[in-house]
């Protein structure tokens, strides 16, 4: 089966595969097995496909072939593939067997899906007693492999092309997937063009180190990492992550292995009680870029350990104890290069203009010059909650003390559940931002002395007047307008009455 197939097939194959455990295990926990099959299946079809091509070239040489083979950009041992597991579904023992392939290509792989010891799948297990009993454990299992194996699934390169198969699944299952726990999707997931738009606006340089510190798959990341690809033809870069749920971080590091990103590392852990990313003198990193979309308003974020933090990144306040959103900011900004450190950060619009601890952080980073530009982004654009955010840019070094307001919230593709921004939507936000000049009800440049005026409060309509100003009514144009519908109405009621007395319905109750 060659012909080329669109992601939206892989996606109705991937939900109808869903079904396998539902009702079993919550979708929160399946969509890890799902995912984790799908990388199987992705690299073993990788694999194959290369292996086809070297035997079409070659002819029918297995050995000069597997020699070929070793040149790959990774390594899949003969019975870890996803063809070796299927074809042996029906025996008992599929979740130890699953276990061990998964085991097997990590061991072959060195430290390509491994991170300071942590294994990528050490907090997946299909040999699990949350599938049930063994014998039902193993009948979920042979089906979840018939679901892989059916030909909607067939992910060869030379079928799927350059998609991004397991990022595209990934968002489109959290976008599917009721998050456990009571927390948002969008807390795990950036729609991708905010992503596009946030490396549009970053504009990462060769040899530029960018990292995301709540990077969830990595693919804002990597967005950034593909921007530098395409504007400059250069894969001279090096991508840093951290992400706080060990499932998800295992996520990003096998988004990285099929992308080829190898010149990355990807922690996991808490980033604001535990950063993991430092240097040789256990000091934190600095990189050129630092983007993120964190957890909106984080409860628990780590305030009783803020005070004391070795790394004095609450010097400027400590954010309320329910809300998260300047922790990482502060914790983002502190990560930047002195020169050429730039940041793009998602939040929620109470960041630009609650007070309190946070209005005091606020005006600190302000008379700090630190902040160069503030986007209002669309409502319904986040999975997961309704709300319109905002863009924070922040720059090291600016060459002056404006900063531009954008409002972008009145331009976007609508959609039944979700608005999109376009690709024209984007454009004009990046276009204004490099302009950095006003443009009528759209974007305005604003002085330090008008913040100060504005006692540091960055809400967007303070600055940008999208005030539109309603038609004057002609009244007397409406009377005669009036007067002439009444009319016209009267000469329609004498007509009826007409026809009716011509068809005698006078008596049957009639108009009279």
């Amino acid at each position: 089966m060659n012909d080329k197939i669109n992601q939206d097939q892989i996606n109705k194959a991937l939900w109808n595969a869903c079904d396998t455990f539902r009702g079993t295990i919550s979708a929160d926990t399946y969509k890890d097995f799902i995912l984790t099959m799908l990388f199987l299946k992705y690299i073993s079809d990788v694999w194959q496909d290369h292996y086809d091509g070297y035997k079409a070239e070659y002819g029918d040489e297995p050995e000069l072939i597997e020699e070929m083979m070793k040149n790959e950009r990774f390594v899949l041992p003969r019975d870890a593939s996803f063809n070796a597991l299927w074809e042996r579904r029906h025996e008992p023992g599929n979740g130890e067997r699953i276990d061990q392939a998964l085991h097997a290509i990590e061991e072959a792989n060195g430290t390509k899906l491994k991170d300071a010891g942590k294994s990528v799948f050490q907090d997946i297990s299909f040999n699990t007693d949350r599938l049930g009993e063994e014998k039902q454990k193993n009948s979920i299992l042979r089906h979840l492999l018939e679901d892989f194996a059916k030909p909607e699934l067939n992910l060869k390169p030379s079928r799927v092309g350059g998609l991004d198969v397991i990022g595209n699944a990934y968002e489109y299952l959290i976008k599917n997937f009721a998050a456990s726990g009571g927390q948002k999707a969008g807390e795990f997931y950036t729609p991708p063009e905010v992503s596009d738009l946030i490396a549009a606006l970053l504009d990462p340089q060769p040899g530029d180190t960018i990292c995301d510190p709540a990077c969830g798959s990595g693919s804002l990341l990597m967005k950034c990492g593909r921007k530098i690809e395409a504007n400059h033809n250069s894969r001279h870069y090096a991508l840093y992550g951290q992400e706080a749920i060990g499932s998800t971080w295992s996520l990003a590091k096998m988004n990285m292995f099929l992308h080829g990103e190898d010149n990355h590392k990807i922690e996991w852990g808490d980033t604001i009680r535990n950063p993991k990313l430092l240097d040789k003198n256990g000091d934190l990193m600095l990189f050129d870029v630092v983007t993120a979309n964190p957890p909106f308003s984080l409860d628990k974020w780590g305030h009783d350990e803020a005070e004391h933090d070795k790394f004095s990144r609450f010097r400027r306040g400590v954010p309320p104890k329910t809300k998260g959103d300047y922790a990482f900011i502060l914790h983002m900004i502190e990560t930047l290069k002195p020169g050429s450190g730039r940041m793009g950060v998602v939040v929620p619009h109470g960041v630009l203009f609650r007070g309190s601890s946070e209005g005091k952080i606020r005006k600190q980073l302000i008379e700090e010059n630190l902040l160069d530009a503030v986007i209002g982004l669309p409502e319904k654009l986040f999975y997961g909650t309704g709300i319109p955010a905002a863009i924070l840019l922040f720059k090291k070094q600016k060459v002056d003390d404006k900063v531009l307001f954008i409002d972008a919230s009145r331009e976007f593709k609508a959609g039944k559940n979700q608005n999109q921004l376009s690709e024209e939507n984007i454009q004009k936000i990046v276009a204004t931002y490099q302009n950095g000049d006003n443009l009528d009800k759209y974007a305005y440049l604003a002085s330090l002395e008008e913040i100060r005026e504005n006692d540091y409060n960055l809400n967007i309509p303070r600055y940008v007047d999208t005030f539109e100003e309603e038609e004057e009514i002609d009244l007397l144009a409406v009377r005669a307008e009036r007067e002439q519908l009444k009319a016209q109405l009267s000469e329609l009621e004498g007509e009826m009455n007409k026809y009716l007395k011509e068809l005698d319905y006078r008596s049957q109750g009639g108009l009279q």
